[in-house]
This record gives C-alpha cells, sequence and structure tokens, in this order.
C-alpha cells in the first residue's frame, strides 16, 4: 500500500478558485445569474469573475446624440455600477476584460455571437481611450482608488481569432494593447494592465508580442491566455460532439507563456489563464457529466504547480447565450450550474477542492492529500479518464497510507478528568459523485431529457445532484490509516479523515432504545 508521507511536499495554492468566467456582464443583470455567482462564492470561494461585453450595448455605458449637427457623447454607468455592486456584495471582485467595441466607436460592423459584441477597432482611438479613462476614474469614485486598482485588466479578447478581432491583424491589435495600457496607467500607475489574451493554437503570437512590448515599453504587469483540449466540432441540430485530448495537456498550456517570457524583459510576470475548460463549445454534453469532473479532477489538483497565478473555469452559470437562448435545461453549456442552480458534477469538484487542506502530502495520477493546521486529512480521489471517447467500464481502486496523528482528537468532556483518555480512531466521511451518484444529468436522461421539467422534475434533479455521502469509523495504528477506495466509473471522491476521542458515557446502553437493531 502507497505510504502518504507524513511531511508536506508542497502548499496547496489558490490559483484554481482565483477567477471564474462568467460569459458577458450584462448577464450578471438577471437574478438567476447572480444567484448563481453567489451559490459558487460561498460552495467554492471564487475570488474574482471574469467576462465579455463591458462595453458592450446591453450594458449601455457610451450614449452618443447629435442636434443641429452637435455630437455629443454621455457616459451612463447604471448598469455596470448594478453588475459590480452585485459581484462585490457576492464578495467576488471584477477581473475586467476591455471589450467589445461599443458601435458608436466602432470602425466596422463585424460581430460575434448571438448577443452581436463588435469586434472590430476603434475609428478613433482617442475615443476609445477616453471612454476607457472615463470608466475607470467613475470606477474610482464609486468604489475607491485602492480596491480598484486591484482588479487586473485585460486588453481584449483572443485577438488571434478571426473572429474576435477584424482579420485577427496583429499589429492593429498591438496598437489597441499599447494605446489602452497607456491610457489606463495615465488614470492610475497602480493599475494592473495586460494581453495578449490568446487562445490555444496561436502560441506563434508570443515571441512578436514579447517584441512589441520590449520595443515600444508599453506597459504591461501579466500576460493572460486560453487553454482548451476539444477537437474539430462535429456539429448535430442543436449541439456538437468533440474529441478531447490527455487532461495533461491542459496542464501544459498553462505553463506555457512561462517558457515563452523566459529570458525576456518580460520573465516572472504574472499569468492568467483567463478561460479553460475541456470543449470550447457551449453546446458540447460533456460538460454535463461526471465524465469532465473526473477529466478536470488532475488539472485542479496539479495545475497551480505550474506556478500561474489564476485559471479560471470558463463559466460560474448556464446563464449564457453565444449561440442564443438555450434550448433545454441540459444543452451542454458550459456552466457549473444550470439555468435553476442544479450543480452538476463538476460543481462538485470545485467544491469538493474547496475542502481540501493547505499542506500537500501527496499527489498522483488519481489523488490529492492534504492537511489541515487542525490536522485533519482531506482527500480528492477520482477514476483517472484518458482523453478519449471511450473509457473503462469497470471502476478503480485507490490504496494509501494516510498519517494522521491521533493527539489532534479534540478531548475536551470525552473522558473523566484524571484518566487516560480512551483510544482513537478515524471519523472518516465520504462524498462521491459519478455517473449514477450525485448526478442531476443522469436524473434528466432518465426523465426523459424534457426540455422544459415541471416544478416537481426540478425538485427531484435537485435531489439527484447531492453529493451520496456516508461515515465510517477506522483504526488508528502507528498514527496511520490504511484506506481502501472503491471508486466507480468516472467518479470524483472526497474523503476527511478526523481524529476522533469515544465520549460515550458509561452508563450509555443503546439497545434499550425501541427500533435498536440486534444482531
Amino acid at each position: 500500500m502507497p505510504v502518504v508521507p507524513s511531511e508536506p511536499i508542497a502548499q496547496l495554492a489558490d490559483a484554481w478558485r482565483a477567477c471564474v468566467g462568467t460569459g458577458r456582464m450584462g448577464l450578471s443583470l438577471r437574478q438567476g445569474h447572480i444567484d448563481a455567482v453567489k451559490k459558487a462564492v460561498a460552495d467554492i470561494g471564487f475570488q474574482s469573475i471574469r467576462g465579455h461585453g463591458m462595453f458592450h450595448e446591453d450594458m449601455g455605458i457610451i450614449k452618443v446624440s447629435e442636434v443641429s449637427g452637435e455630437r455629443v457623447v454621455r457616459y451612463s454607468f447604471l448598469y455596470l455600477d448594478q453588475v459590480i455592486d452585485s459581484y462585490l456584495q457576492a464578495g467576488v471582485t471584477p477581473l475586467l476584460e476591455l471589450g467589445f467595441m461599443p458601435e458608436v466607436l466602432a470602425s466596422g460592423d463585424d460581430t460575434v455571437f448571438w448577443w452581436k459584441g463588435n469586434i472590430t477597432p476603434p475609428a478613433d482611438y482617442d475615443a476609445w481611450c477616453e471612454l476607457v479613462q472615463v470608466t475607470l476614474r467613475h470606477l474610482i469614485d464609486r468604489y475607491g482608488a485602492d480596491e480598484v486598482v486591484s482588479w487586473p485588466i485585460e486588453v481584449w479578447n483572443e485577438p488571434n481569432l478571426t473572429v474576435f478581432w477584424k482579420d485577427a491583424n496583429q499589429d492593429e491589435y498591438f496598437r489597441l494593447y499599447e494605446r489602452t495600457a497607456r491610457a489606463i496607467k495615465a488614470v492610475d500607475a497602480r493599475f494592473q494592465v495586460g494581453g495578449p489574451v490568446l487562445s490555444p493554437g496561436s502560441d506563434h503570437w508570443w515571441a512578436p508580442f514579447i517584441a512589441f512590448i520590449e520595443r515600444t515599453g508599453a506597459p504591461i504587469d501579466f500576460v493572460s491566455r486560453h487553454a482548451y483540449t476539444s477537437g474539430p466540432a462535429e456539429h448535430v441540430p442543436f449541439g456538437v460532439y468533440q474529441t478531447l485530448r490527455e487532461p495533461q495537456h491542459l496542464i501544459d498550456q498553462f505553463a506555457i507563456p512561462s517558457a515563452e517570457l523566459k529570458g525576456t524583459a518580460l520573465e516572472g510576470l504574472p499569468v492568467h489563464v483567463s478561460e479553460y475548460n475541456t470543449s470550447y463549445r457551449p453546446d458540447n454534453p460533456v460538460h454535463d457529466t461526471a465524465y469532465n469532473a473526473a477529466y478536470l479532477a488532475p488539472v485542479l489538483a496539479c495545475g497551480g504547480s505550474t506556478g500561474v497565478a489564476s485559471f479560471s473555469y470558463w463559466t460560474v452559470s448556464d446563464v449564457f447565450e453565444e449561440e442564443g437562448v438555450p434550448r433545454a435545461l441540459f444543452h451542454g453549456g458550459f456552466g457549473l450550474l444550470t439555468h435553476g442552480n442544479i450543480p452538476k458534477p463538476t460543481y462538485h469538484l470545485f467544491a469538493f477542492m474547496a475542502a481540501m487542506g493547505t499542506d500537500i502530502l501527496s499527489t498522483g495520477d488519481d489523488h490529492l492529500v492534504t492537511r489541515h493546521p487542525d490536522g485533519h486529512i482531506a482527500l480528492l480521489a477520482w477514476h483517472p479518464v484518458t482523453g478519449q471517447s471511450a473509457t473503462p467500464t469497470s471502476g478503480h481502486t485507490v490504496n494509501l497510507s494516510i498519517p494522521l496523528d491521533p493527539t489532534t482528537a479534540p478531548t475536551a468532556g470525552a473522558h473523566t478528568p484524571g484518566q487516560p483518555a480512551p483510544a482513537s480512531a478515524a471519523y472518516v466521511s465520504r462524498q462521491r459523485v459519478n455517473d449514477t451518484l450525485g448526478n442531476a444529468f443522469t436524473a434528466w436522461q432518465t426523465m426523459g431529457r424534457p426540455p422544459a421539467p415541471t416544478r416537481q422534475q426540478m425538485r427531484h434533479l435537485h435531489l439527484a445532484a447531492t453529493p451520496h455521502h456516508t461515515v465510517t469509523t477506522h483504526d488508528i495504528t502507528n498514527s496511520r490509516v490504511d484506506l481502501t477506495l472503491t471508486l466507480d466509473r468516472h467518479e470524483i471522491t472526497l474523503v476527511e479523515l478526523t481524529a476522533t476521542t469515544n465520549a460515550t458515557e458509561p452508563w450509555t446502553d443503546d439497545t434499550r432504545i425501541p427500533g435498536h437493531a440486534t444482531a
């Protein structure tokens, strides 16, 4: 049986929950979306949130009117304030993505998504920079400079793709980046600004971007990129299917920016992976499955070892409309939570990670073992998957010898003063999610896949989404607990071990309780 060391081998960083994606900012004007944010922050502890569309028409920040030939520009922050107020009230701060281009400033009419985000450069860079500066100054006036300058600012989104930046024009993006970054620093030099916010498969942009920064001295405080592992989309009506690469491929992508910066003037800058997931499509059913959770388990467990400042799951909620209004409750959306805030298996993965301790005792291809300051152990285990469409139908066994100090057991009131405490044991709590347990998607399939479940069906789906929970006790021998975990297909499981002292009073006789089971 593999022996888990009793001394820490590393510290568990918070990069895995430092940020989460939201779709576009305007979605947080809806009660269902902000309720999802509140739930995720409370259960998981996300620290910041990032979305597109701060300058989109549905936020209504810039308004232009012409009267008698005179052009009048006004700014309105009513909706932006509502969104950011709701974030701060939920306990999360924004990572500000600057985009897309307001129609009144755009040089063309090319758009992306169902909600038509304009992807063209500004017709007037001075007007664009004024918009950025006026917005930041308003935020400072409302929330205070010390607060607002702590919010990282990304310039645009995936400019290497023609769907997000007109012709994927590299020189034009570099111009946008420099003008925008200098405008931001002119408001307050403490702002943290970064880019180039690259999509997967665009690492050829790193060298020219670095050379541009070195040549111009454009301000930069961090770099950012995105990471996905899915292959080409195989379209069906209202959805896609895609193959996936190995989970390690996500972690490898996290590590690329630091490697590209090495030996340059940008070496050592923080790296934000401001979007990642398995599939880049918002209509891929893999997102709803336990497979998705098992696939991402090693990514959450080990992604922080790459040194990234954050890696941000895309997204928190299925209240999301890149391809239009969803056709059904489960539709392959990115969200950790469905409409109506039913947790998907991947949500439980994040919640399980939130139960981990700070000291890492062991990592492997099927487990992460941590210890909390009070001595109790939290273990995440998962069924390893390869990224291929076919996975073994059998389960998976994890055997570990876990260190657990019996002296960490609480003793107050547990024994007669002046007498030795009874021998300690381990109280073991286990939560399980797999293809059948804690899985609302499977329950929805069993119901016949109703596009709009009834209230009764929604109640049953919430019940089905609860992880299966059991409690047992194990002996502590030589400050160790030998643990054998059998995991079903695509399972993730959270096991928490706490040393406990038997506080049963000597007069206790459970056999006298009516209904007590007899051998």
